[in-house]
């Protein structure tokens, strides 16, 4: 069965030029009539969308498996097709699942908005009847999958991909971002940044994550010093594990991790080991919250899904401590104009928290 669509109708051009360049035209089944590149898609495809009008009826008719419109300029399209209602009670509790999930608010990187989910998929298979096993799996964007079928007849040969199709990986800070010189950071600063402040740090940070966390703990318990040249009072920790450098890259790409998993080990970094800030992404549980709050430090979170953009902020690295953790050893990055977000202050506030709230009551209206 393959994986990927095979019924695809096109609302904008930019899709379907698209799917042309990777070889992919065969799955469209309709495009819009504003469609000009390839000259050739309107000679091939049935034509069933203006720009912000649709002939809903002709797009139903063609059976898609998947419609791509153009932003929120064609909600209206998404709403007609939507109207029409499920042709079974799978697609109805597709749709069910898709709108409900999406009412609570909580929005890309769990920060708030009116988009969670950007579609739900189910797959069904028969059971006993007193059985009813269901697994829910969050499914990231950033999915990186290639699927094939394995010939009997020898190796398989895959054509490499036409990266001419991927736009240019470049960034550049935003200028109304706080710029923060870690350096000279001293701990009574971070009570002048607020929840939802974008800052773009300068300076050097160290990174740690599971299994660093692990160690820290062990030494504690075992009343043992850190490793020499390691010292974590007044530094922040970034949540990381990067990827070994490749020709005359600094470092890999090197993206946050999810930071609950370290909020156990809260109060042995904060209190113990006197670190003023941690760099993460996803949002903090209720007692790593607290102990934010009692040792007046702040949470910062990193694009998730953005490793190797983040990695062009990061000049040097150097390794510190625990080498035999190769990527989980704890490395000093020295890092400029690092873009981060402020997602829970000195007073233990959540950006998670309070973003959710809002967007939830904003739904609740509708």
């Amino acid at each position: 069965m393959d994986y990927y669509p095979n019924r695809i109708v096109c609302l904008t051009e930019e899709t379907t030029e698209l799917l042309y360049l990777i070889g992919e035209q065969d799955r469209i089944v309709g495009i819009s009539g504003f469609t000009v590149r390839p000259k050739r898609a309107k000679k091939e495809k049935p034509k069933v969308s203006a720009f912000i009008d649709a002939n809903i009826d002709g797009i139903l008719a063609l059976k898609p498996d998947l419609v791509i419109g153009f932003s929120d300029i064609q909600a209206d399209i998404a709403q007609e097709l939507i109207k029409k209602g499920p042709s079974n009670k799978l697609e109805s509790l597709r749709v069910e699942l898709y709108e409900k999930i999406n009412r609570l608010g909580i929005g890309a990187q769990g920060l708030g908005g009116l988009t969670t989910v950007l579609d739900v998929k189910i797959k069904d298979y028969p059971t006993h009847a007193a059985s009813l096993p269901v697994a829910i799996i969050p499914n990231c964007a950033a999915n990186r999958h290639i699927h094939f079928r394995m010939p009997d007849d020898g190796p398989i040969k895959l054509k490499p991909p036409n990266l001419e199709v991927w736009p240019k990986g470049e960034w550049s800070p935003k200028e109304t971002s706080t710029r923060v010189n870690l350096d000279i950071l001293q701990k009574k600063d971070l009570e002048n940044f607020t929840l939802g402040q974008s800052l773009l740090l300068s300076g050097k940070i160290l990174t740690a994550r599971d299994a660093a966390h692990k160690k820290l703990k062990e030494l504690k318990d075992n009343n043992q010093p850190l490793p020499d040249g390691l010292d974590l009072k007044n530094r922040f920790i970034y949540y990381v594990g990067p990827v070994d450098p490749v020709g005359n890259e600094v470092i890999g790409p090197a993206g946050p991790t999810t930071s609950s998993r370290m909020d156990k080990y809260s109060s042995l970094m904060l209190e113990d080991y006197g670190v003023i800030g941690m760099i993460g992404k996803a949002e903090r549980g209720k007692a790593a919250l607290e102990s934010i709050k009692k040792n007046k430090v702040v949470y910062l979170i990193a694009i998730g899904g953005a490793a190797y953009l983040i990695s062009q902020a990061i000049k040097s690295s150097k390794l510190i401590a625990f080498p035999e953790l190769g990527m989980e050893a704890i490395y000093e990055f020295e890092v400029k104009d690092m873009p981060v977000t402020l997602a829970a202050n000195t007073d233990g506030d959540s950006l998670h928290e309070e973003g959710v709230k809002k967007w939830n009551a904003v739904l609740m209206k509708n």
